[in-house]
């Protein structure tokens, strides 16, 4: 297998909203908030749901790996329900295999509620429910061992337990990437998050904020002297201004596209480092590395959702 994502198995419930609904029930627009279960409830029992489809960040790259070819599997923490079931089903659907054997669990499978306004702008609810509660147990080491690269992210570090899978997975891998995923999540843990990337991870994937913050700096020239200092591969997304890759003395740089339809910036990095990982594994350059994620990523960012059509 070529690369084995690990992460939190949410299903997206995508459902339409009129701007009221955001400020009825103290929304912020174009935000994430986590929720406990009661609360999710209670929000959907007054939606129409419009669509459900198997979600999460790494899981995002992952279907992107597929679409483009490559032999990828997934590793998330399901309940055996309704929702659990779709989730399961989706992953199939996009030829991802799944390395989980889902058990009737107290909590269920973990959610997110998306909602869209007429402005095409996304508002999401979180429930993280069984997704967070994964365990050195839920790991397959064989799937591990038989994956050429294992990709993990950040969020997962949000929960305790998870913490175990973590290094579970670091231990029993060929090679590593991470997704720093989030600022929140950087800030959180910053020096757990600083020695993975020095000591453990082959490719970590950042946009400017997060790898800025993670070094405490305020000087981009410092994450490349940082980078070239510690001798891995890091790839960080800066929008507009494009993306780059440094390994050892090389930097390169690829630019953003431009004239490009915006509707919905959701899985914009998700489906940057899957372009990035099928070109990157299958022997390519930096430079072309790059122009695939930004490739996939342009493309994302113009459709609603963080899935791409079977391509």
């Amino acid at each position: 297998m070529k690369i084995l994502g690990i992460g939190n198995a949410i299903v997206d419930v995508i459902c339409k909203v009129e701007d009221k609904f955001i400020s009825q029930n103290n929304l912020t627009k174009s935000t994430m908030k986590l929720v406990d279960e009661t609360e999710f409830k209670k929000l959907l029992s007054t939606l129409k749901i419009e669509e459900t489809v198997s979600g999460g960040s790494v899981a995002n790259s992952i279907v992107g790996l597929s679409q483009l070819g490559d032999k990828v599997g997934f590793i998330g923490k399901v309940s055996d329900d309704n929702l659990g079931n779709k989730y399961e089903e989706g992953l199939k659907k996009e030829n991802v295999s799944f390395f989980y054997s889902k058990k009737k669990e107290a909590i269920p499978t973990g959610t997110c509620l998306i909602l869209i306004t007429p402005d095409s702008e996304r508002t999401m609810i979180t429930f993280l429910g069984t997704a967070g509660k994964i365990n050195e147990n839920d790991i397959d080491t064989n799937a591990i061992k038989n994956s050429e690269i294992i990709f993990l992210e950040g969020y997962l570090w949000d929960e305790g337990e998870p913490k175990k899978a973590f290094d579970k997975a670091i231990n029993n891998s060929n090679k590593i990437a991470m997704s720093l995923s989030d600022l929140f999540c950087v800030e959180r843990h910053k020096h757990h998050f600083l020695e993975l990337v020095k000591n453990k991870l082959d490719i970590t994937f950042a946009n400017e904020q997060e790898i800025m913050s993670l070094i405490d700096t305020k000087k981009f020239e410092d994450v490349i002297s940082f980078s070239k200092e510690i001798n891995k591969l890091i790839v960080v997304t800066r929008g507009e201004k494009g993306a780059l890759a440094i390994k050892n003395n090389e930097v390169v740089e690829c630019s953003a596209k431009k004239n490009l339809k915006i509707v919905d910036l959701t899985g914009a990095g998700d489906l940057f480092a899957g372009g990035f990982l099928h070109e990157h594994i299958n022997g390519k350059a930096l430079k072309e590395s790059l122009e695939k994620g930004t490739e996939m990523s342009s493309e994302i960012i113009q459709t609603i959702g963080a899935r791409l059509n079977s391509r």
